[in-house]
C-alpha cells in the first residue's frame, strides 16, 4: 500500500468535519496558527479573529474547565493531554468538548507546535446528567416513600406517648427543625397523643398567653418598630386552625402579632425551641394543618434554615442552606394529613370504646349482698368487639330470705345488642318484684317483648331461691327460655336443671312451665352464657359436656373460687361475651378447712358505693379462710382503707383483686380516678384522713397508673412482723 502524502494528510484535516487546529508551544502563548473550516464553522471565530485574542487565545473559548490544571501541566511539560471543557458554539449555544492535544515534536526532539481536535460530546454529557438527575430523583422518591411509611408505622401505635416527637425528628432529615402542636383547650406542643383525654371542645380558639422571652424582645430591638408593626393584624395560624385557609402558611417570626393570637403564642414558642436546640434565630417557619374529619387537630411547624446566629451559641450558616425543594413540603403535607387522619380515628375509637363501656357497666346491675348465701357473678366482652354486647345477668333480693337470679343472652355484640339486653333487664326486673313464680313471670315478658318489637332474639333462665324455715334448705324455682341448663353441683357430682325449657324470650306460644329444686350445705348453683363453652372448633353439646367435666373436679369452698377455677379452665381466650352467676350455700364445718389445691387468686366488681366496703372485708374474710392465711384481720382493714378511698374519691366501678403470693396477701383496688392516693395526717376539723397510715403500719404498698384511672396495691406483712 502506497504511504501517505503530506498534501494528502493536509487536505483531509481541511475538509474533517472534526473541528482541527495546530498552535504554537505554551512558552510562546499557544498563538493560533491553524484551524480548518469546521473550527471556524463551530465557533464562528478565523485565525486571525483568535490571536487578536492575545496569549492563550483558546482559553477565551473556555467557560469551564474541570481539568483544568493538570491539563496545563502537560502541555508545559510537552505531554499529550485529552479532557472536557465546556464552551460556546457560534450561535451561542452551550457545548461540551472533547479536546485532545498531541505534540508536534522537531527534528531536535523540541515541541514547537500542538495539534488539537475537539469533539461535540455534548449530547453524552446532557444524556448523562439526564440519567443522574433521573437516578437522584429515584432515591429522593424512595427516601420519601421510605420517610412516609416509617411515619405511618409510627401512627399505628399513637398509645406511644413519643410517636409525634420520633416523627417530627424523622423530618428533620429534610429539614433542621420539625415540630407538633395539638390544638387540645389551645395550642400546646405534643411529643404524643393522649387519645384518653380527648379534646375539650374549647380548643377552636387559642387564647393562652406567654409572655415574650428575652431572645425575642432583643429581636423586637434589633428590627426596629417599623419592622415590628409588620403582619400585627394578619392571625394566619388562627385561620389555619379556624380552616378559613388550607395552608401551608408561611409564618414571618420577625413580625409583631396581639399577645393573645395563636400567631403571637406560636412565634413565642417557636423561637424559644428553634434558639434552644440549634442556636439560630429563626425568620419564618412554615405551619401545616393537621386535619381530622372535622376539623383541625393542631399544626406541623418546620424550620427551613433562615435564621440569625446567637452570639454563644452554634447553628448552621444561613448562607450554606440551599433553597428547599418543592418535594420537601409535599412529604411534609402528607405526613400532617395521615397524623391528622390517625389522631382523628384513635381519639374516635377511644371515645366510642369509652362510651361503649360505660354503656355495658351501666345496664351491668350492682350485685345485691345476699344474707346467708355466697355469691359471686363475673361478666367480660368478647376482646374482640367494643366493650359492649348482649350477655348480662341480674342478682336481685326480692324480700327478706327471697332472691331472684336470672342470665340472659341477646344476639349480638353492638350497642344495638347492649340496648335491647338494656330493654330485658328492666322488663325483667320489673315483673320479678311483682310476680312470684318464674314461669308466669317470663309469660309477662313475652307479652311485653312482643308489643315493644325488640329487633334481636334473646335466650333466658331465670330462678328464685326461697330460704326455707327450717333448718338450712333453699327452695329453687327455674325457668328456661332457650338457655342453657344452670348446673347443680353436690358432693363431686353435678346435675343440669335441663327442666322447663321453652322458646326464645318473645315466642313463647303456651304457658311458661316451672321446675323445682332445692340447694343444700356446701351446694354450688352455676348460671352461665355460651361464651364460657361455645369455640369454632367444637359443637355446643361437646362445650357443655367439657364444662360438667371441669365442674365435678373442682376444688373450691368459696363462690369466687369456684369462678375462678371454671374461668382459668375454661375461658382463657373466649371468643364470645361470658357472663357468670355463683352461688353457693355455705357449710361452716368444711368452710373451715383450707383448700390448698383452690386458684389462688380472687377478683370482684364492686359498684362505687358505701355498701361495697362491708363486700370487701366479707369477700377478703372468705378468702382468707379458703386460703388458711392467718392474717384475715390485717387484710381486713386494708380491703377496708382501700375500697372507702375508692368509694370516696373515685368513680364508676371499682376492681378488687386478692392474690397469694406465697408469702403474704397481695391486694389490688381500681378505680377511675387517676389521682395518686396521699398520705396525710388528718382532716384538720373532722374525722378522718388516717387511712393511708393505716395500710402503711400493716403492708408495703403502692399505686401505677391503670387505664384511665389507677391501681393501688398493698402486700401484707407476714403476722410475725
Amino acid at each position: 500500500m502506497p504511504p501517505v502524502s503530506e498534501g494528502l494528510l493536509g487536505a483531509a484535516l481541511l475538509d474533517a468535519i472534526l473541528p482541527v487546529f495546530v498552535t504554537g508551544s505554551w512558552d510562546d502563548g499557544m498563538p493560533v496558527l491553524w484551524v480548518n473550516p469546521a473550527f471556524t464553522e463551530s465557533t464562528g471565530i478565523s485565525t486571525d479573529d483568535m490571536n487578536r485574542r492575545g496569549i492563550h487565545p483558546l482559553l477565551t473559548l473556555v467557560e469551564d474547565d474541570p481539568d483544568r490544571e493538570p491539563g496545563q501541566a502537560s502541555l508545559r511539560a510537552g505531554k499529550p493531554t485529552e479532557r472536557m471543557i465546556r464552551g460556546q458554539r457560534a450561535n451561542g449555544a452551550p457545548t461540551w468538548w472533547h479536546v485532545s492535544m498531541s505534540p508536534i515534536p522537531d527534528g531536535d526532539g523540541s515541541v514547537r507546535m500542538w495539534l488539537g481536535a475537539a469533539t461535540d460530546v455534548s449530547t453524552y454529557v446532557q444524556r448523562h446528567a439526564a440519567q443522574l438527575a433521573s437516578l437522584e430523583f429515584e432515591r429522593r422518591e424512595r427516601a420519601d416513600l421510605d420517610l412516609v411509611a416509617q411515619t405511618s408505622e409510627l401512627l399505628g401505635d399513637l398509645e406511644y406517648p413519643y410517636a409525634l416527637r420520633d416523627i417530627a425528628d424523622l423530618l428533620r432529615a429534610l429539614v433542621p427543625w420539625a415540630g407538633f402542636y395539638l390544638n387540645d383547650d389551645g395550642l400546646m406542643f405534643a411529643d404524643g397523643v393522649d387519645v384518653a383525654s380527648p379534646p375539650s371542645g374549647r380548643g377552636r380558639r387559642h387564647t393562652r398567653y406567654v409572655p415574650e422571652s428575652p431572645v425575642l424582645a432583643h429581636q423586637g430591638d434589633q428590627l426596629g418598630d417599623d419592622a415590628a408593626g409588620v403582619r400585627a393584624s394578619v392571625d394566619q395560624v388562627q385561620d389555619l386552625l379556624d380552616g378559613v385557609v388550607d395552608g401551608p402558611v408561611l409564618l414571618e417570626l420577625d413580625g409583631r402579632f396581639p399577645a393573645h393570637s395563636a400567631s403571637g403564642w406560636l412565634r413565642r414558642d417557636l423561637v424559644r425551641r428553634i434558639v434552644e436546640e440549634t442556636g439560630v434565630i429563626p425568620r419564618s417557619v412554615v405551619v401545616h394543618g393537621v386535619a381530622g374529619r372535622r376539623r383541625v387537630l393542631g399544626l406541623v411547624a418546620s424550620w427551613h434554615g433562615a435564621g440569625t446566629a446567637v452570639d454563644g451559641l452554634v447553628g448552621p450558616d444561613p448562607d450554606e442552606i440551599p433553597a428547599e425543594p418543592q418535594h420537601v413540603f409535599t412529604v411534609i403535607e402528607v405526613v400532617a394529613r395521615r397524623a391528622g387522619t390517625a389522631i382523628d380515628n384513635a381519639r374516635l375509637y377511644a371515645r366510642e370504646h369509652r362510651l361503649a363501656e360505660a354503656l355495658q357497666r351501666a345496664m351491668l346491675p350492682e350485685q345485691a349482698e345476699v344474707p346467708g348465701l355466697d355469691v359471686w357473678t363475673y361478666y367480660a366482652p368478647n376482646a374482640e368487639h367494643a366493650q359492649v354486647g348482649g350477655d348480662w345477668y341480674d342478682v336481685l333480693q326480692i324480700t327478706e330470705g327471697t332472691v331472684g337470679l336470672v342470665v340472659g343472652d341477646v344476639v349480638g355484640h353492638d350497642v344495638e345488642a347492649a340496648a335491647a339486653m338494656g330493654q330485658l333487664r328492666s322488663v325483667v326486673r320489673s315483673y320479678a318484684f311483682e310476680l312470684a313464680t318464674p314461669g308466669v313471670v317470663v309469660d309477662r315478658v313475652d307479652q311485653l317483648v312482643t308489643g315493644m318489637r325488640i329487633p334481636r332474639s334473646a335466650s333466658m333462665v331465670y330462678a328464685t331461691l326461697r330460704h326455707e324455715p327450717d333448718g338450712d334448705v333453699w327452695a329453687v324455682q327455674y325457668t328456661r327460655a332457650g338457655h342453657l341448663p344452670p348446673l347443680l353441683l353436690r358432693d363431686g357430682t353435678v346435675t343440669q336443671l335441663a327442666d322447663a325449657g321453652g322458646s326464645l324470650i318473645g315466642f313463647g306460644s303456651k304457658p311458661r312451665a316451672t321446675a323445682r329444686a332445692e340447694l343444700r350445705r356446701g351446694d354450688v348453683l352455676l348460671f352461665y352464657t355460651d361464651g364460657l363453652i361455645e369455640r369454632r372448633d367444637r359443637s355446643l353439646k361437646v362445650g357443655l359436656d367439657a364444662l360438667i367435666e371441669t365442674s365435678a373436679r373442682i376444688t373450691a369452698r368459696d363462690a369466687a373460687g369456684v369462678g375462678e377455677e371454671l374461668l382459668s379452665r375454661l375461658a382463657d381466650a373466649p371468643e364470645d361475651d361470658v357472663a357468670l352467676v355463683v352461688v353457693r350455700v355455705p357449710d361452716p364445718v368444711v368452710d373451715a378447712e383450707v383448700q390448698p389445691l383452690s386458684p389462688r387468686s380472687r377478683r370482684w366488681l364492686l359498684p362505687s358505693e358505701p355498701a361495697s366496703i362491708g363486700r370487701a372485708r366479707h369477700a377478703v374474710l372468705r378468702t382468707c379462710q379458703a386460703w388458711g392465711l392467718p392474717e384475715s384481720a390485717s387484710a381486713e382493714l386494708v380491703v377496708s382503707e382501700l375500697v372507702a378511698n375508692g368509694v370516696l374519691h373515685g368513680w364508676g366501678n371499682i376492681a378488687l383483686r386478692l392474690f397469694d403470693t406465697g408469702d403474704g396477701l397481695r391486694i389490688e383496688v381500681e378505680d377511675s380516678n387517676p389521682a395518686p392516693p396521699v398520705t396525710t395526717d388528718g382532716h384538720p376539723n373532722r374525722l378522718g384522713g388516717f387511712g393511708m397510715q393505716i395500710v402503711e403500719r400493716l403492708a408495703d404498698w403502692g399505686w401505677r397508673p391503670a387505664g384511665s384511672g389507677k391501681l393501688v396495691w398493698a402486700k401484707l406483712r407476714p403476722t410475725g412482723a
